[in-house]
């Protein structure tokens, strides 16, 4: 399918390996028969895309490929402070767009207005990985999925139309929805909690269950996902916990289970707390409210707190991709678990306060504070881990893992400064308040800047190179 207002987007800090990416999903949509414009975003340093720019050049795309680099952002940033005419609010701007995982998409979403736009991240594929028998789901059930050993027997590759899956229902009314599609109130994930999407604790096996309720025929679907394989569902502490079990393990990142679909099924909801970014595709025909312009990994949830608005649905799609986690240019595990504990209390203060849901944006009363208690359930749950690292190296037999062990215990411990409470407690209210602060302000100015660049987009379009790349 040709559309002229379909774009592909990678947002990524990690050029170096992007061209593959692009590679894999271009081959895709070229099979399937779609023609989407490719964008790549990328967070790199201007010295690293000097370094790596080549290599996308490198690669071969039967699509047109468009790169939104540090050039290009610094352009587009500088024209948004002409128009604003206002020095005082230049700071708002480019914390709106700073490089982060949500900076980082808020110029994704900019660049694909008036359009439909599906983002994958860097480390994504378009394949699944699927059990060989598959199983019917159960009662309720909408997808079920279980870990396997990394190269063992028992699953395999396949691949789905992805542009086609969110065609069927991305930006139209849910009564157009296809029949196979389960309709209801929202999906509870049997390992994670529900509104912060935290894990329980790790599990072998979840199931995605589906909570009867009416969902209104004219209600639109303004945001979609697929199903997702590899290393889905797993945080970063249970990648510790993986750790910690496997007594022949000797590197915390070098995880050797893989999540893999038994089976799934479409579906569209009211509300959506399994919101995954990495997988989504959203209808940008008229705008769409900001990422929070974040460095921890949440900048993601003001859209399961903005679906649940009336007139709005989501959608899981019938389709799926993988993830491979790179670990290039990743944070080590501990700091990994830091972010996303600080992350986890940010959203349930978040959620518990909001106050206006509209149509380009939230409001919420949190301010900021944090508790004795707040942070020492966080030290609390962190300091066991520690300890079970301390004992797991006591009974390690090889002195590879010992070692690997005790590095682990001791970058938690520096991690969580030393576990000491009120030291603790005062750099977390530090952290959670820059944050709410720069949440705050970037999400008051943002329906401006929506206005300002709906317009421009469709004048003279937004800063952005067409990479001269060989087309196949």
């Amino acid at each position: 399918m040709q559309a002229d207002n379909l774009y592909f987007v990678i947002p990524t800090y990690r050029l170096r390996d992007v061209g593959e990416t692009v590679h894999h999903y271009d081959e895709h949509f070229w099979r399937n028969g779609h023609s989407p414009t490719l964008i790549v975003f990328d967070d790199s340093s201007p010295v690293a895309q000097e370094k790596y720019y080549p290599l996308l050049e490198q690669t071969t795309t039967h699509n047109e490929l468009y790169y939104v680099g540090p050039r290009e952002k610094e352009q587009f940033i500088g024209y948004l402070s002409r128009r604003l005419r206002d020095k005082r609010i230049d700071g708002l701007v480019k914390n709106l767009f700073r490089p982060s995982y949500g900076g980082n998409r808020n110029h994704t979403l900019m660049h694909t207005l008036g359009g439909l736009m599906i983002s994958s991240d860097d480390d994504m594929r378009p394949y699944a990985l699927m059990e060989h028998s598959l199983e019917s789901l159960g009662a309720g059930e909408v997808c079920r999925g279980c870990l396997h050993r990394s190269g063992h027997d028992g699953y395999t590759r396949r691949a789905f139309d992805i542009v086609g899956s969110f065609l069927d229902v991305l930006g139209k009314k849910t009564s157009e929805a296809p029949s196979n599609y389960e309709k209801g109130e929202v999906l509870v994930d049997t390992a994670m909690d529900l509104e912060t999407n935290a894990t329980k604790g790790l599990s072998r096996e979840n199931a995605l269950r589906l909570e009867r309720g009416a969902v209104p025929a004219d209600s639109v679907v303004k945001m979609a996902q697929t199903f997702r394989s590899g290393t889905n569902d797993i945080d970063a502490i249970d990648f510790a916990d993986l750790f910690l079990e496997d007594e022949e393990q000797v590197d915390p990142d070098g995880l050797n289970e893989l999540y893999v679909l038994v089976n799934f099924r479409p579906a569209v909801t009211n509300k959506n707390w399994r919101m995954d970014c990495g997988v989504a595709a959203y209808d940008n025909t008229y705008g769409l409210p900001p990422f929070f312009p974040t460095r921890l990994r949440f900048e993601d949830y003001i859209y399961r707190l903005w679906i649940q608005q009336e007139g709005i649905a989501a959608a899981h799609v019938d389709a799926a991709q993988n993830h491979i986690r790179s670990n290039y240019m990743r944070n080590p595990v501990a700091s990994e678990i830091f972010n996303e504990e600080v992350a986890n209390l940010l959203k349930t203060k978040i959620r518990n306060t909001v106050t206006r849901l509209d149509e380009l944006s939230i409001a919420f009363d949190y301010d900021g504070e944090v508790t004795a208690d707040d942070a020492r359930a966080i030290l609390d749950k962190v300091a066991a881990m520690y300890a079970r690292a301390l004992e797991a190296a006591d009974r390690a037999l090889k002195s590879e893992r010992k070692e690997a062990l005790r590095l682990f215990a001791a970058n938690l411990q520096k991690a969580f400064y030393s576990f000491e409470p009120d030291f603790f407690q005062q750099n977390l209210l530090r952290i959670v308040d820059d944050v709410v602060t720069t949440i705050k302000g970037s999400i008051e100015l943002w329906p401006t800047l929506v206005e300002i660049c709906y317009f421009e987009r469709n004048r003279r379009g937004l800063p952005r190179t067409r990479v001269n790349n060989r087309r196949a």
